[in-house]
């Protein structure tokens, strides 16, 4: 049963690790993978030597662990919400309800925020109802960490949750039923039963988005923000400086150099994450 799986896994994940040599070498179409000359740590050079190097380093890990951490508390608070409806029909709708915009593109998102953001969109036009002047959004990088945010836990939040509320729905109701008798209410419920019940897949869920904290994902950063340059002081990652230099240079050695140092970068943090979490618990730890 589980060799689709484990032949999928070894032909997309582990065979493409062979194109890892590309971040050392002075790749040339015309002459291939292996017949490309050797260059050593130079793909790394442009990365690390230039001036933008710390600032799309810090936007990285510094907006990826907002989308973790409010993420993560939205994803549980919601799940617990959806946990106290009782009436399946209602349920269900909204379970689908918060799923949709999941399976939006993030070409369409982009489009939904621009409209809402654009000059005379629907925010500028809520904030002069109540007579405060018209922002240009597109031009005001620093509230742009927030509108992310928003817009990434907007789109993740239903998927998310269902993890959570499946966690919520496997535990016992003995444990609810003695709280009951014992006189607890329900928001000690949640705090005594609940949330301690849910820490070993918090732990798992927030350890696995550690290991990603250093790729951004792409769409959001690229679409969302219509590539505008006025944004990049809080807006530009890794991943979209890696492409805007792809595109105008064309080397495909310092692109795969990027990835490779996101890779490396990725698995330290996985592992000295998990190592705390082994000190302070053990049968919490992921491995």
């Amino acid at each position: 049963m589980t060799l689709p799986g484990l032949v999928y896994l070894v032909l997309f994940a582990y065979v493409p690790m062979f194109g890892l040599v590309i971040a050392f070498k002075n790749y040339n179409y015309s002459t291939g993978l292996w017949n490309s000359p050797w260059v050593g740590f130079k793909n790394f050079d442009f990365l690390f030597a230039s001036q933008d190097a710390w600032r799309i380093t810090y936007n990285t890990l510094f907006l990826n662990f907002l989308f973790i951490f409010f993420g993560t508390i939205a994803s549980i608070g919601f799940a617990l919400l959806l946990n106290e409806i009782r009436i399946k029909v209602l349920s269900r709708f909204v379970q689908s309800t918060m799923l949709l915009p999941h399976l939006l593109s993030w070409v369409i998102v982009g489009y939904f925020v621009y409209a809402l953001l654009t000059y005379n969109g629907l925010v500028n036009n809520i904030l002069g109802y109540f007579g405060i002047e018209a922002i240009e959004w597109y031009n005001s990088p620093e509230y742009w960490p927030a509108i992310l945010t928003i817009t990434a836990i907007w789109k993740m939040l239903g998927y998310n949750s269902v993890i959570y509320l499946a966690s919520i729905l496997g535990i016992s109701s003995d444990y609810y039923e003695a709280a009951v008798i014992d006189g607890a209410g329900k928001m000690q419920q949640i705090r005594y039963i609940t949330l301690p019940l849910l820490s070993p897949i918090i732990i798992i869920l927030v350890l696995l988005s550690i290991g990603k904290i250093f790729y951004a994902d792409f769409g959001l950063f690229y679409n969302v923000t219509r590539d505008m340059g006025m944004l990049y002081s809080t807006t530009d990652v890794i991943d979209t400086y890696v492409f805007r230099m792809l595109r105008t240079v064309g080397d495909v050695g310092m692109s795969s150099a990027a990835g490779f140092y996101q890779s490396i970068v990725g698995l330290i943090l996985i592992v000295t994450a998990n190592f705390v979490v082994r000190k302070i618990d053990r049968e919490q730890s992921l491995f």
